[in-house]
């Protein structure tokens, strides 16, 4: 996978950037052999710097990618900076909570579309594409929710609340991520899947139904599962990537509508058990189904990480390199999505905090939406990944 560059005796504008401090341009005399993966993520001497100073959108689109990010409306209403650093580097937008059931039902008969109709609208107006996450999820319900559904009319309301949000952004959503996390082996459930009000009520038969409604309003959108806890060699994502697997062929074999899997890619900064090879394994069988595969909530945490900022960013940064560099040698991956883009904005700070009161940094940009190595890292795999 890995190739060695010729020596190009041109010289290159590079970014340089260091743990305390932004984009700097420096001028160097010749390219650097690429270093390879099986280096410590903790390598002072690893080499981060890119070519040129081109957004990630320009450099996926490149390759035929797409990268975007999640964020809310309340951030880019209110963050002009914000707004002018994620329409730089983003091609899709993903609306990090405006579309989940708690925000989209105020009550059983009524919906409110006000913030995820204004995140809609801001993509078109940059020419950005728009992502739908999520239909069907065991969390974020409303209130109202556990009082008010139960077996007998379950189905109706999950048919009921697909078709009345697919058909609303229906034309304008490239993807939806149509059933999100129905796996869990710890639950200890036949078949491996989570306990949840829509199992519980429905049977598993609700994640098929869930697609099939899907696709009957909006025939044109992307339909994706998405999975978390999918990347590490330790036996729970070992036994989850299985059930996935077996949950996807399961759903191909009926016809299901389905077109993508999507691996969240929480990933841990310093984490060691990273398998290359038994991951590159799962893509390829996912792949082999005829499945597209997307990157859907990317990040590092970096609680347990080093307090030293220069040290901890370079750990964040290999880990996002060396599992994109990974996961982009599988042709079918076609979206890389960052959950979130600034350290600014980031659920970590308020589930994930650090022990000892420091600001997380598990993002390509800074608190001053500044680059960071995380976004060489980034940029570095989308410009050595293979063409689609």
């Amino acid at each position: 996978m890995f190739k060695n560059l010729s020596v190009n005796r041109r010289r290159f504008l590079y970014i340089s950037l260091s743990g305390l401090a932004g984009a700097t341009a420096i001028i160097v005399g010749k390219d650097k052999l690429i270093m390879s993966h099986s280096q410590a993520v903790d390598n002072r001497n690893r080499d981060f710097r890119v070519a040129g100073l081109a957004p990630l959108k320009k450099r996926a689109a490149a390759k035929g990618l797409i990268y975007g990010a999640a964020s809310m409306q309340d951030f880019l209403l209110s963050d002009k900076n914000l707004e002018t650093n994620f329409v730089r580097e983003c091609g899709i937008l993903v609306p990090e909570n405006e579309l989940k059931w708690d925000a989209l039902r105020p009550s059983p008969d009524k919906f409110d579309f006000a913030k995820s109709d204004w995140l809609a609208q801001f993509a078109q107006r940059n020419g950005m594409l728009f992502r739908g996450h999520t239909l069907v999820w065991h969390q974020q319900l409303p209130q109202w929710f556990k009082e008010v559904v139960n077996p007998q009319n379950a189905e109706k309301f999950l048919v009921e609340h697909i078709t009345t949000v697919t058909k609303r952004y229906a034309g304008q959503i490239r993807a939806w991520d149509v059933v999100n996390e129905a796996i869990e082996p710890n639950d200890e459930l036949p078949g491996g899947w989570r306990r949840s009000p829509w199992l519980e009520h429905l049977g598993p038969n609700y994640i098929e139904l869930a697609y099939q409604v899907a696709a009957g309003v909006d025939s044109k959108a992307m339909l994706v599962y998405n999975e978390n806890d999918l990347e590490y060699d330790i036996p729970h994502q070992e036994a989850k990537r299985t059930l996935v697997l077996k949950l996807l062929e399961r759903l191909k074999s009926k016809g299901t509508p389905i077109h993508a899997l999507g691996i969240q890619s929480h990933l841990r900064g310093g984490e060691t058990r990273f398998n290359a090879n038994k991951f590159r394994k799962f893509l390829n069988d996912v792949a082999s189904l005829g499945l597209k595969i997307l990157v859907t909530e990317l990040d590092v945490g970096d609680r347990n990480l080093p307090a030293d900022l220069a040290r901890r960013d370079r750990i964040v940064a290999a880990c996002y390199e060396d599992y994109l560099s990974t996961v982009l040698d599988e042709r079918a991956v076609i979206e890389v999505l960052t959950w979130g883009l600034t350290d600014k904005y980031t659920w970590y700070s308020q589930f994930l905090p650090r022990s000892d009161g420091k600001p997380v940094r598990p993002l390509l940009l800074d608190s001053n939406l500044k680059r960071k190595l995380a976004w060489n890292a980034i940029a570095k795999a989308f410009d050595r990944a293979p063409k689609r």
